[in-house]
Order: C-alpha cells, then structure tokens, then sequence
C-alpha cells in the first residue's frame, strides 16, 4: 500500500509540484533582474543626481550635457550587461528545471538500472 501511494504522489502531486517551483523560481530569476524594468530605462541616465538643466555660460550648458551623454551611456552598458546576465541566468535555470521535469517520471527506475548495472559488472 505505501509503494502505491508513493508511485501515485511521484506521478501527480509531486510532477506538479516539481512543474510549479520550477515556473515559480524562473519567475522569482526575471523578477531578481527585473529585465523588463530594464530594458524600459536602458538609456535613462546612471545614478545622476545633479546634472539637469544648466543655466549659464555655454561652457556649462555643455559640460552637463556631456556630463548628461556620459551617464546615459554608462547606464546603457551596465543596464545591457544585466539584462544579458538575466537572461543567461533564466534559460540556465528553465532548461535545468525543464529537463528535471522531464527526468521526472524515470527516477524511480534509477535504482532498478544501477542495481543491474553492478549485477552485470559495469
């Protein structure tokens, strides 16, 4: 009676249980990078706190102007560096989750092949 109760749980309940946290933990990967986020500010200015608009000297204007373009700029490779970090990280994490999902179901074979395996000297 336990070893059909632990085969029924293995097929049903535990499958889709393993399918859940899978999806649940490719989601908690995107939402850690936030690549949606972003991807919406990736020329949005890197931690600037002070270099808005300039009144003054055309010498001013430009130096925050430049001051402005390198920001953007640094933000647009430090934002493109994560982004492709992210999504490195998730299709690790999904093909590794998918392929245990997929393993799933002949797990419990495992034992039977590695007791024939040394039964045959392997």
């Amino acid at each position: 009676m336990v070893i059909v109760g632990l085969i029924s749980w293995w097929y049903t309940n535990g499958w889709l249980t393993l399918a859940r946290k899978v999806r649940a933990r490719v989601g908690g990967v995107l939402g850690f990078f936030s690549v949606g986020l972003l991807a919406g500010s990736l020329f949005a200015p890197f931690r600037q706190i002070a270099a808005g608009r300039v009144d003054g000297s055309i010498t001013a204007q430009l130096q925050a102007w430049g001051d402005r373009l390198f920001s953007r700029g640094v933000g647009f490779v430090i934002r493109s560096l994560l982004i492709v970090a992210g999504l490195i990280t998730v299709a690790v994490v999904a093909i590794v989750g998918y392929t245990l999902c997929i393993v799933w179901p002949f797990l419990p074979l495992a034992p039977v092949i590695g007791l024939m395996a040394l039964g045959m000297g392997i």
